[in-house]
């Protein structure tokens, strides 16, 4: 007779996981449906203010998460991270890379300083937060890296040159590492998000379409196949199945949740 699905499954109890960007949208989602699980939650964001409000509203609900204010483009600020949770904590089982910046425009429309400015988040930090994981992770003998891409690491849309083309570094670094700890029990994925409604894309539309907010919020729901944006909480039932112990077979794999994006 089959035997229905255990209670326990997606059970974080006991693991530590760093997610950053957690202060609002996906990563706040996913530090608090974690928490929800069992899991201790480093809550890393650039402000403080964000990071703290999540933290209030995991610990409200019975959870365990303290806040962490981290630039993760500059190594030292990196590195005062994790040596803060290696102190408070005997392991790091789960780091979600998840802070982020965009911008728009094409090739013509994007200078080096832009490009720049969107490698330092979107490659360097998750450079500087995988490398600090994995070497904690290795000590341990395992753990879990979840990368946030995006549907542009897999598809072209107009007008993304350099956001885009920082997601595809994300996505080439999350096979690489699953390619390199494969044999040494650290697994590594990435989501591949197509529009998600956040605080993000509402500050992105209002800074990049100030007067056409609704045309342009319009606009991003019809162009999903399925009608509508995603929301933080379905991203993060994908990263809660990904981090934990039932997506063990699961490593170097890019998992779009777009509402069919990228099978139309």
């Amino acid at each position: 007779m089959k035997s229905f699905p255990s209670e326990s499954m997606f059970d974080l109890h006991g693991k530590t996981a760093v997610v950053t960007g957690a202060g609002s949208g996906i990563g706040a989602a996913i530090a608090r449906r974690f928490a929800s699980r069992g899991a201790a939650i480093a809550v890393v964001d650039i402000d403080r203010a964000k990071a703290d409000v999540t933290v209030a509203d995991i610990t409200r609900a019975g959870g365990s998460a303290v806040a962490h204010q981290c630039d993760v483009s500059a190594p030292d600020s990196v590195a005062a991270l994790f040596r803060a949770v290696s102190d408070a904590h005997p392991r790091l089982d789960i780091l979600v890379n998840n802070a982020g910046i965009a911008h728009v425009g094409t090739i013509e429309q994007t200078t080096p300083d832009d490009m720049d400015r969107l490698y330092r988040v979107n490659v360097l930090g998750f450079y500087l937060c995988a490398k600090e994981a994995v070497a904690r992770m290795l000590a341990q003998g395992g753990g879990v890296i979840l990368n946030m891409a995006s549907t542009v690491s897999l598809i072209g849309i107009p007008d993304r040159f350099a956001y885009s083309t920082t997601k595809g570094a994300v996505l080439a670094m999350t096979r690489s590492i699953a390619c390199d700890y494969v044999k040494r029990g650290i697994r590594c994925n990435c989501i591949c998000p197509a529009r998600i409604h956040t605080p993000f894309v509402d500050g992105f539309v209002a800074k990049n379409y100030p007067g056409r907010e609704a045309e342009m919020m319009r606009t991003l729901s019809d162009t999903q196949p399925i009608g509508r944006m995603g929301t933080p909480d379905e991203v993060a039932n994908l990263a809660l199945y990904l981090c934990s112990d039932e997506a063990a077979f699961v490593t170097g794999a890019a998992y779009p949740i777009d509402g069919g994006v990228t099978a139309l």
